[in-house]
């Protein structure tokens, strides 16, 4: 069994935290399994974005984990996310999306599986 979408992003709001990354729910979704969206500000004009990892990346032996992938290979421009998340907004009203703001682009995505 998942772990409520509000419950791992106040866990992984806390690690952030932990390690002097600031971060912030921009958009509270769905409590029980709304999707999550993590934006990484680089603080330069551009970002990161993680979306969650297709369910081909999902393992039988460890269905309760979330993984997340970048949507594009290397930063890019902050606005170009910004588009993205409203399209994926435009698609699942129910979604989360947290901000980070990281100059080292540390996102902690590997460490936060639940």
């Amino acid at each position: 069994m998942r772990l409520k979408s509000s419950i791992w992003v106040a866990a992984y709001l806390r690690r952030c935290q932990t390690e002097g990354v600031f971060g912030a729910v921009r958009k509270r979704g769905a409590e029980e399994a709304g999707a999550v969206f993590v934006k990484v500000a680089l603080l330069d004009g551009s970002a990161i974005l993680f979306a969650p990892a297709p369910q081909t990346v999902y393992d039988d032996s460890r269905p309760a984990e979330r993984f997340f992938v970048p949507t594009s290979p290397q930063p890019i421009p902050e606005s170009s996310v910004e588009e993205r998340l409203a399209k994926e907004l435009r698609f699942d009203p129910d979604a989360w999306i947290v901000e980070t703001e990281d100059r080292a682009g540390r996102h902690f995505l590997d460490l936060a599986k639940a």
